[in-house]
């Protein structure tokens, strides 16, 4: 990596910290509960399995795990998201170790997870190569790295691809959704898994309306709720517009609300 990479991943770093302190993505992720679930059944999560979830955000997937009977550490840069997801795990009376970390620069030993978990977290890392290296660096040999990805033309997917259309990402910084593809995973872990398997998902977004998912989002989910406040009025229109268009595209509600399927994967990696 050069030198003039490494600040601009650290320049993108500080903004997407912004963004996420912005809004408040607990909302948002709250609604995603069921993704942390079925990652756990998806590698068949074993009780007192010793695991990180990384950008856990709200909880999700470690709430999952901890459901389980888990050891669980829960990290997150933003130590917001993390005093929400801490409220949600005393409302449960789970046992979890809530820590602020960077994930592309992870406090733990080598070798010290049975399993290490995120959902539509460690995707939206600038520096994603670090971060994925980072992941296998923690977790021991024969053990998993379990992650819910968004995929390029999912409805997420597809919205990245809209707001780049409005403030297109720094030059050298690859779209997040490139984590739900088996070639950029391969292209991280190739030399260093005994596998990889993705497993095809699919998340549908419920809300009111349309009009609703677009209140949530644009007050409450950062990148949009971002994007939005750097555009001027005509931009903010045009962009308010095609959102809306691809909702239309993708809703398969009859009855004015909106239920939009979302693609992602379940992305699991066997260290070698």
């Amino acid at each position: 990596m050069t030198i003039a990479q490494n600040l601009t991943f650290e320049a993108l770093k500080q903004k997407q910290q912004g963004a996420w302190t912005s809004g408040d993505y607990a909302v948002v992720g709250t609604t995603l509960q069921i993704v942390g679930e079925q990652l756990c059944e998806t590698i068949d999560l074993s009780s007192d399995s010793k695991v990180l979830d990384i950008a856990a955000g709200n909880g999700n997937a470690t709430l999952a795990a901890a459901r389980r009977f888990c050891d669980v550490t829960s990290t997150d840069y933003v130590p917001a998201l993390l005093d929400k997801a801490r409220l949600r795990a005393d409302a449960d009376g789970l046992a979890v170790n809530f820590q602020t970390a960077d994930a592309e620069n992870l406090p733990f030993e080598e070798n010290s997870f049975d399993v290490v978990m995120s959902t539509f977290g460690v995707m939206f890392t600038p520096d994603q190569a670090k971060a994925a290296s980072e992941m296998m660096r923690v977790v021991r040999p024969g053990g998993s790295i379990a992650l819910a990805n968004w995929t390029p033309e999912s409805f997420i997917g597809r919205i990245f691809k809209t707001l780049g259309k409005y403030l297109p990402p720094p030059r050298g910084v690859s779209s997040p959704a490139l984590w739900g593809t088996q070639a950029r995973l391969t292209e991280f872990y190739g030399d260093t898994a005994s596998d990889i398997a993705l497993h095809p998902r699919s998340f549908v977004f419920r809300y009111r309306s349309p009009d609703h998912f677009m209140d949530i989002f644009q007050t409450y989910y950062g990148p949009i709720h971002k994007a939005f406040l750097a555009l001027d009025e005509d931009g903010q229109a045009s962009l308010d517009a095609d959102l809306r268009a691809l909702i239309a595209e993708m809703n398969t509600a009859t009855d004015g609300t909106m239920a939009v399927p979302a693609a992602y994967v379940d992305a699991v990696v066997r260290k070698a």
